[in-house]
């Protein structure tokens, strides 16, 4: 776990999630496959473009709405729900029960992954990629996060 609380949502936050995950081959061995795809998180008002490539997640920026443009999908939630989410990864090393992306995009109306370009072979990107994101997220599992 990292030393200094991090704060959610950040660039920061994101970057130790992605040195986790980046350097850790449990992961690799537990599934999670080549990603390459342009991943958007909206947390509120705040959006993140996260890059993935082969087995890494490249690049971690911080941008405005005109970015979720050029991401294959975007995930969307405010950030109770993102705060939910990432405290039961916390608690269980993983995510369970409600809070895995899947459940998190079949369990909402309008889901958690969509698109502002409406192209149904990038926003499938979320589904054919599911699991190597959710190892992403549960990387999360050993940053001290702040949350505000």
């Amino acid at each position: 776990m990292s030393r200094a609380k991090l704060s959610f949502p950040s660039v920061e936050w994101f970057n130790a999630v992605r040195k986790e995950f980046n350097t850790d081959e449990e992961f690799h061995r537990r599934g999670a496959g080549h990603c390459n795809c342009v991943a958007g998180v909206k947390v509120g008002d705040d959006v993140f473009v996260l890059t993935f490539e082969g087995q890494e997640c490249t690049s971690v920026e911080q941008s405005g709405e005109l970015a979720l443009a050029d991401a294959d999908f975007y995930m969307s939630m405010d950030a109770v729900d993102w705060q939910e989410m990432l405290a039961n990864i916390s608690k269980h090393g993983h995510a369970v029960g409600d809070y895995t992306l899947n459940t998190l995009d079949l369990n909402r109306f309008d889901g958690l992954a969509t698109s502002v370009h409406g192209d149904q072979f990038r926003e499938d990107m979320f589904f054919r990629f599911n699991q190597t994101l959710q190892f992403f997220f549960d990387a999360s599992s050993r940053i001290d996060t702040r949350f505000g």
